[in-house]
């Protein structure tokens, strides 16, 4: 995780119109962590990232911007697993 983490932290909060306190109260992690990690300061745990991550309902990879998921929330990533759930010839339709 790197500072480009704070700024995604950052853009997610004010894309919920969320103050840092709404995210802390949301995920659990304290807002003065949340300041630190939106201004670079520090870089949050695997624990705090996840609960973060959680609270904007999107994947860590979506949250550390990296990773082939990188650019999906978990409702778009949940769709995707659920059509590759499909029989194929039910994904024959779906693609079509």
């Amino acid at each position: 995780m790197n500072f480009n983490t704070g700024m995604i932290i950052t853009d997610l909060r004010k894309a919920k119109d969320w103050s840092q306190t709404d995210l802390s109260g949301k995920s659990g992690v304290s807002r003065e962590m949340i300041g630190k990690y939106e201004r670079g300061e520090a870089v949050p745990s695997i624990e705090a990232a996840k609960k973060i991550a959680d609270a904007f309902e999107v994947s860590l990879d979506y949250l550390v911007g990296e990773g082939v998921n990188s650019k999906f929330d978990k409702r778009t990533l949940k769709r995707l697993q659920d059509l590759e759930l499909l029989e194929e010839d039910k994904k024959k339709h779906c693609w079509m």
